[in-house]
């Protein structure tokens, strides 16, 4: 997709965090709205073992299409996937946990080679309301992500927080509200950014 003509060099957005945090939800709006292409990495697993990526996969944190070997080819491939639209130019969202430093940092190595920049979105919310959405998604057949509250107990020890992202490239979006209005805040927190870089 073309850049916009205000955007001097393409741009990687991020939205990571624990599961139930809405970064898909807020991932995918943004893209919408940014007229970008989003890679999800729920999909790209799903699709790297040949699966509807709407199917339902209960198996545990380390099991089944979530084995270490796997997480490692996905978050290749969505590094893959970015780095292919960047070199045509193009601005990309990527959607996925990032919950480990060196993720991250493959990231950043990759937008320092081809000249770009970065903002890591970290998508927060309280507990009570992951639990509801956990619940909810449960219901909702056409739900991509396999996420359970046992997974996110096993997730939240395993987090790294983001403490080697510079502010320049960190937004933290509290998403406990109506969409609408985290991308509100997301906009603002993008032009503030912006003009400090």
């Amino acid at each position: 997709m073309p850049q916009a003509d205000n955007q001097q060099s393409p741009e990687v957005f991020v939205f990571f965090g624990m599961i139930a945090t809405g970064k898909s939800t807020i991932a995918q709006a943004w893209a919408w709205q940014e007229q970008l292409r989003c890679y999800n990495s729920d999909w790209v697993r799903k699709e790297l073992v040949g699966v509807d990526p709407t199917s339902t996969h209960h198996e545990s944190i380390d099991g089944g299409i979530y084995t270490k070997e796997l997480s490692i080819k996905t978050y290749a491939t969505l590094l893959e996937r970015a780095g292919a639209r960047l070199r045509q130019g193009d601005s990309v969202v990527l959607d996925a946990s990032y919950q480990y430093a060196r993720d991250r940092q493959d990231i950043r190595e990759l937008v320092s080679r081809l000249g770009c920049r970065v903002y890591f979105i970290l998508c927060q919310c309280a507990e009570a309301e992951m639990k509801h959405r956990m619940d909810r998604r449960s219901l909702d057949p056409a739900a991509v992500s396999d996420g359970r509250w046992e997974v996110y107990l096993q997730q939240k020890k395993r987090f790294e927080p983001p403490e080697e992202l510079p502010d320049t490239e960190l937004i933290t979006l509290n998403t406990d509200r109506a969409a609408e209005d985290v991308l509100a805040d997301l906009q603002e927190k993008m032009t503030n950014k912006r003009k400090r870089n």
